[in-house]
């Protein structure tokens, strides 16, 4: 990398790596999660799915209120809300996992014209919150390496994505909450 110290670029590499191993332990949950047989572990996760909703709503405040300060050209705040974030989406991620590990599928309940709004928003919220965690990641890296215009050029696409993803989250959850059999 052109004009980047080699102890940074050594760092990158490193983070990089951490991403992408994260990335792919994330998405191996996910896909294994989805098994039938869920073991019984003695103890109901019902009251998870709101928990981990509003984590999603409060990650999408935080992001928000992180472009406020980016636009302000407060770089400390803007810091410590992204790191904000990314715990939310890192607790998030927690109760969802032990959630569906434990507990059996919630089929949408919800008929007519609703039905495929429900189904078009779930689906791109999957695929893209599979896609967006390792450039989420990356794009940590390059602002926590003060590697600005690297992170600008990444952050341009994937704020907007990862938005989406934490304000979607929450609506499905709500399209579904009556379909729970509590």
């Amino acid at each position: 990398m052109k004009g980047v110290d080699r102890s940074v670029e050594e760092k990158l590499k490193l983070y990089d790596k951490f991403a992408y191993v994260l990335s792919a332990i994330v998405i191996f949950l996910v896909i294994f999660m989805r098994q039938e047989d869920k073991p019984d572990l003695g103890i109901s996760f019902d009251f998870l799915p709101p928990l981990y909703s509003s984590l999603n709503a409060v990650t999408a405040l935080l992001l928000i209120l992180a472009l406020w300060q980016i636009k302000k050209k407060n770089i400390d705040n803007h810091r410590r809300l992204i790191m904000a974030a990314i715990g939310t989406s890192i607790l998030f991620l927690l109760g969802y996992v032990l959630y569906h590990f434990t507990t059996p599928e919630t089929k949408y309940c919800g008929v007519g014209t609703i039905r495929y709004f429900y189904f078009f928003l779930l689906i791109t919220h999957i695929i893209l919150a599979g896609a967006i965690l390792p450039f989420i990641l990356i794009t940590f890296n390059r602002g926590y390496l003060m590697m600005t215009e690297k992170h600008k050029k990444l952050a341009r696409w994937v704020f907007p994505l990862w938005l989406y993803v934490a304000i979607t989250g929450p609506v499905i959850y709500m399209m579904l909450a009556p379909c729970y059999n509590h």
